[in-house]
């Protein structure tokens, strides 16, 4: 079975919906392998991020992902990251599905609710960094 890394964001955990989006990957049928509460500091944002580092927006992204806690998922199923990234929905709030979870939960650009792995390539790389122990 493929995996995949699902942070919800800090803009969902401090509104109280971190509930709602584990429930709309349960009811696509995922299975949760492992999750946890984190409050990321510098060094672990720039890890998960270091292929955006020189962009313009990165300090504004490491900002908002280290500002309060976020939760770490660890997401199963097949085609799991295809399947992910179709459920969270397009980053651009203009393109966003309001079906999605950006469509539902997401308030700008940045604080877009949740990131996941873009491949499965990447999804083992962002798990061995949030989730060491697997």
């Amino acid at each position: 079975m493929e995996k995949t890394l699902v942070l919800i964001k800090p803009d969902v955990v401090e509104r109280g919906f971190i509930g709602d989006i584990i429930s709309i990957y349960e009811k696509k049928g995922l299975n949760i392998i492992a999750m946890r509460m984190v409050q990321p500091d510098i060094s672990l944002a720039k890890l998960h991020y270091e292929e955006h580092e020189g962009r313009e927006y990165f300090e504004r992204l490491i900002k908002f992902i280290t500002r309060s806690p976020l939760v770490a998922l660890v997401i199963e199923g097949k085609n799991v990251v295809e399947i992910v990234r179709r459920v969270n929905g397009n980053k651009d709030p203009l393109k966003q599905d309001m079906g999605s979870i950006r469509g539902k939960f997401a308030l700008s650009e940045t604080e877009n609710s949740v990131h996941s792995s873009d491949s499965p390539g990447h999804a083992k790389r962002e798990i061995k960094i949030w989730f060491p122990e697997l």
